[in-house]
């Protein structure tokens, strides 16, 4: 095969597969593994594209992922989870180290060997992390510290894993303390310079509009890319901190608006995560699987019913942690692209120092090399045992906790009207999360007083987009008397909760209603449109000025759907009940004569017994 038709088929196989798994509800990760195995069983992909471009573009493209998730931390989150993030970063890891490394030398791996496995296994990754968060969505104390794990974790590993191979190849201790101390210090002095010399760069240059906005996207990744390449020349292996260290400094620029950079971003590391594993996981063959799978399977328990919470209950010790919240992050701990891109360029680099080294230390390098090799299969099997065990058993975990819901129902209400309230209240009392926000604190006092969650904030805010607790929330309704406010915040929310997720009330409309296209909105500035009837603002409030009430009906054989619209002919549908699951009634919605419930602004009037309930 050609190398443009392998990368056309990873391409659309990476982006099959993650259809898939939405729609499954499962990792991406894991069926990305198995379909990337199962195509290097045909095609290996060092054949095609050659071992150099192969590693190369492996390189880069996870130099992106981790630049795009650093994008996404911001210092406001640190202040809030600041010493447990710390910790996180620097004591748990640094228990987690010794532990694995003790594992992999009980379990017949040579020292040196088990101690660069141990830096390479502590990391976690945002490739692995993000999808299960999308799909979870936790709290946000506990997405903001595996967020933050998982994105600064990832430098520190493959950092930990060139002091490590520093100092096999330097031989002798004196040598070896050297060697890693002048790394460290050039690691940290480059990764600082360039990221932060280069952060400023790009901020200059966006500032003073040197930069058009349509080609932002493309000069930052260039510039990422340039900042990682470089660093890596200096001092091998620096280019992932480099990388983080621009992404930190970028996102929390208050002067910077990169919400364009950061979509283009976070589309282009949807397409790479899906490549990567693909490309990955066909480097290693059935005979490898086998032969590392006793010790792999041995390793995956030590990891997940040992170093994991172990690390996470010493190194939160003494934080603002909850017993709870440290539960489901010791149930939390994927490996992802960055451990099996690592593993795969040390392996190699073994070969290469074996190779260029001379006498005794040559062939002991040619010894550790020949073993080094059976760590690419070790640390796949890793990685989908993790993926598998974290992804498919963190849902069941959290849930347990209180802390997320695998399937979220919640309804997030945008205003404080009196039907709000109504529809908010009800929907709690029948086990449906409700949240009601408004950016006037005295507007929610209704809500207050019907012991709903409230939270005062401008949907429109930077804090509501990304910092605002969705755990539980599956859906929102922009219900304001602003059309405009309405169709923005459920456009933005639906990055967040997926487009048809989120939806706005009916516009209002001139007297003349002209269809003519420069009188319309486009449609693509407008989001679902909630109820059915679809409903303006002013109709609703028409309506609850009329006496209209929320209520919930059971549509049963005895008073089925046409049975309800005789009894309410002007009644707006808001919710289906069907069973658990609650549904946003729109246009479109076909509602079943029976069998479900329905939440609807009605008329409040005398009603036949078997009706309302």
């Amino acid at each position: 095969m050609d190398p443009a038709s392998y990368l056309a088929v990873v391409l659309g196989l990476g982006a099959l597969v993650q259809v898939v798994a939405w729609h499954l509800r499962v990792p991406s990760i894991l069926l990305l593994l198995l379909v990337g195995f199962g195509l290097g069983q045909v095609v290996d992909p060092e054949e095609v594209l050659g071992r150099d471009v192969l590693f190369g573009g492996v390189s880069i493209a996870v130099g992106i992922i981790l630049f795009e998730g650093s994008l996404s931390l911001r210092y406001r989150q640190f202040r809030e989870v600041g010493r447990p993030v710390v910790r996180l970063c620097t004591v748990t890891p640094l228990v987690a180290w010794p532990l694995i490394a003790a594992t992999g030398w009980l379990l017949g791996l040579p020292l040196q060997l088990a101690v660069l496995v141990g830096a390479i296994l502590i990391v976690t990754g945002p490739t692995v992390i993000a999808p299960i968060l999308r799909m979870l969505r936790p709290t946000r104390r506990v997405a903001s510290l595996l967020r933050w794990e998982g994105i600064v974790v990832d430098p520190i590993g493959a950092v930990l894993a060139v002091l490590v191979f520093q100092a096999v190849v330097a031989g002798n201790v004196d040598s070896a303390i050297t060697a890693v101390a002048l790394t460290l210090v050039r690691t940290v002095v480059v990764a600082l310079a360039i990221g932060l010399g280069l952060g400023l760069a790009l901020e200059w240059l966006t500032l003073r509009h040197l930069v058009p906005d349509f080609l932002q996207g493309i000069a930052y990744l260039a510039g990422a890319v340039v900042a990682m390449v470089a660093s890596n020349a200096l001092v091998a292996e620096s280019g992932l901190l480099t990388v983080t260290v621009l992404g930190i400094y970028l996102g929390n620029r208050p002067a910077l608006h990169l919400e364009n950079v950061a979509q283009f971003k976070e589309h282009l590391q949807v397409l790479l995560v899906g490549a990567l594993f693909v490309v990955l996981a066909g480097r290693v063959t059935p005979d490898q699987v086998f032969e590392a799978l006793p010790r792999a399977a041995v390793f995956l328990l030590v990891l997940v019913l040992v170093v994991r919470p172990v690390s996470i209950f010493v190194g939160l010790r003494g934080t603002a942690v909850t017993r709870e919240e440290k539960l489901l992050l010791a149930g939390m701990a994927p490996r992802g692209i960055v451990a099996a891109a690592v593993v795969s360029i040390f392996s190699l680099e073994f070969a290469h120092a074996a190779h260029v080294a001379t006498g005794a230390q040559a062939a002991e390098l040619e010894r550790l090399a020949d073993q080094a090799s059976g760590l690419v299969p070790l640390v796949f099997l890793v990685i989908v045992g993790t993926v598998t065990i974290y992804g498919l058993g963190v849902g069941r975990l959290a849930e347990r906790l209180g802390l997320a819901s695998q399937a979220p129902q919640g309804v997030l209400f945008v205003g404080s009207q009196p039907w709000v309230v109504q529809a908010a209240r009800l929907l709690e009392d029948v086990g449906v999360p409700a949240l009601v926000v408004s950016r006037d604190f005295t507007k929610l006092a209704a809500a207050r007083m019907a012991n709903l969650p409230t939270v005062t904030v401008n949907i429109l805010s930077d804090y509501a987009v990304k910092d605002m607790d969705l755990a539980g929330i599956g859906s929102l309704i922009a219900g304001t008397d602003q059309d405009e406010v309405n169709a923005t915040a459920a456009r933005e929310f639906a990055h967040v909760l997926g487009s048809r997720n989120a939806y706005q009330l009916q516009r209002s409309e001139p007297e003349d209603r002209s269809p003519d296209a420069r009188r319309t909105s486009a449609p693509h500035l407008s989001a679902r449109v909630a109820f059915q009837p679809p409903t303006t603002y002013a109709a609703l409030a028409a309506r609850t000025d009329e006496g209209f009430v929320v209520k919930k009906t059971r549509l049963t054989e005895q008073f089925p759907l046409e049975e309800f619209r005789r009894r309410y002919p002007r009644a707006v549908v808001m919710f289906v009940l069907r069973g658990s699951r609650v549904e946003v009634a729109t246009a479109s919605t076909d509602l079943p004569q029976h069998g479900v419930s329905l939440v609807a602004l009605v008329r409040e009037e005398p009603v036949e017994p078997g009706g309302d309930d």
